[in-house]
């Protein structure tokens, strides 16, 4: 199941968040470890980033080490800068966007992979779409995942697994079309094989 927590966007933690983005994208900081600069009990209330980290255009490293986020907004895929994604031992998070697939310099990712779904070793079965589209409402981007066209109230979601830098993961596609579902890249060999809605009906390959 997917994790439904909404971010306490009245909160001290939150605001600080808030603060220290702003701080990072006019200092052009280059590696960003937002809960180095945090109490940790604040950090860890933290179960989404802010929209506003597409901001952060000089940032080449972004270290969320044992995070409590359990999303991460699509907006990650305007981090053009973006080399290095480390977020081991970010237990709860499970999957992500699939604009992250629009950072084109990231090249090394670290995670904790027995936590996402689909992943080979234990196969974590993908949450059904179909029963999600009150949550699914709630967090959906602006713009279509794959064109980046405005997405309206007929736009369909798909999971897909693709090579993230150095990782297979699990990504959420928010499409406005049949043609950008169509579009999406072939998954690599021992993972589904094409976009899915999820549930327990769909095959995956098995565990090794």
């Amino acid at each position: 199941m997917l994790h439904h927590e909404m971010q306490d966007e009245h909160s001290d933690a939150w605001k600080r968040l808030l603060d220290l983005i702003n701080d990072a994208a006019a200092q052009n900081i280059e590696e960003w470890t937002p809960g180095s600069l945090m109490p940790p009990e604040e950090w860890h209330s933290i179960v989404t980033l802010p929209p506003q980290i597409g901001t952060l255009k000089s940032v080449r490293k972004l270290c969320l080490y044992g995070s409590s986020l359990v999303r991460i907004p699509p907006e990650i895929g305007e981090m053009t800068a973006l080399e290095e994604f480390d977020l081991y031992t970010s237990y709860r998070l499970h999957w992500f966007p699939y604009e992250i697939t629009h950072c084109p310099q990231l090249k090394d990712s670290r995670i904790s992979t027995r936590a996402l779904y689909g992943n080979f070793k234990n196969r974590n079965p993908f949450p059904d779409l179909r029963g999600e589209t009150g949550f699914l409402d709630s967090i959906r981007p602006l713009t279509c995942s794959v064109c980046r066209v405005d997405l309206d109230d007929t736009y369909r979601t798909r999971w897909i697994s693709l090579k993230m830098a150095t990782d297979v993961v699990p990504l959420l596609v928010f499409a406005c079309s049949v043609s950008c579902i169509d579009s999406l890249p072939f998954p690599p060999n021992n993972y589904v094989l094409k976009p899915h809605r999820g549930g327990r009906s769909i095959e995956q390959p098995p565990r090794r």
